[in-house]
């Protein structure tokens, strides 16, 4: 009768400890599907020649803060470490937009000197952006690339946005769309795609802002 206790004993233990099994695989799994939502950012970098490369291409991997809180770097040291974000962290910033990209934070938030532009490279990619603001010149994968909407957007394929078919297919019987769009590049904001914020572009041109739109609405 004793042995027979303790078989009882010892199935009862047993459906008590595959019990705990399976409470601790619930668990796991739970723990497994839990989700934290960061806040969405919402400041945008100094309006000035080269922000819009800044907004593009530094808010996809983290804040403005992140930049502004740095003790004000000479220019070599901006310059190492755009150049480590692309080499050691994979950053897709083109070599062409290196230049005005650190020549923007070492005006902005580096040790410029005596009020000059940081480079001479500077200069003229203000003259080249005067230039080209009256739209005559240019075309909406233009206008993307130089204000760098090409490293959130593509023509087809998502990124850290939407991609620009899948914008001309949501707006394609809104009769308001091209003032939505108008709208977004300027002013930017969140959650019509998710919540990465998309940083204002209010330096874009009334020009470029129709010929990006009409670009963008005319994909297929």
């Amino acid at each position: 009768m004793r042995y027979t206790n303790c078989f009882v004993h010892a199935g009862r233990m047993s459906r008590c400890l595959a019990a705990a099994i399976a409470a601790a695989g619930a668990l796991v799994v739970r723990a497994g599907t839990l989700q934290i939502q960061l806040p969405p950012e919402t400041n945008s970098f100094k309006q000035d020649v080269g922000a819009e490369l800044a907004n593009a291409q530094c808010l996809i991997c983290h804040s403005v803060e992140y930049v502004s809180t740095q003790p004000p770097l000479p220019r070599a040291s901006w310059k190492s470490s755009v150049q480590k974000m692309q080499q050691k962290y994979g950053a897709v910033i083109p070599e062409e937009q290196v230049e005005p990209l650190v020549d923007y934070l070492t005006r902005n938030y580096g040790a410029a000197v005596n009020g000059l532009p940081a480079s001479p490279r500077a200069a003229q990619t203000q003259t080249q952006q005067s230039s080209s603001a009256g739209g005559t010149t240019s075309d909406g994968p233009r206008v993307a690339a130089q204000y760098g909407c090409l490293g959130c957007h593509n023509a087809s394929a998502r990124i850290v946005g939407p991609s620009y078919r899948e914008i001309a297919t949501k707006y394609k019987t809104d009769p308001k769309a091209a003032e939505k769009i108008e709208q977004q590049i300027h002013k930017g904001g969140s959650g019509k795609w998710g919540p990465i914020i998309m940083p204002p572009f209010p330096q874009v041109t009334s020009g470029e802002t129709k010929l990006l739109t009409e670009w963008i609405l005319g994909l297929k």
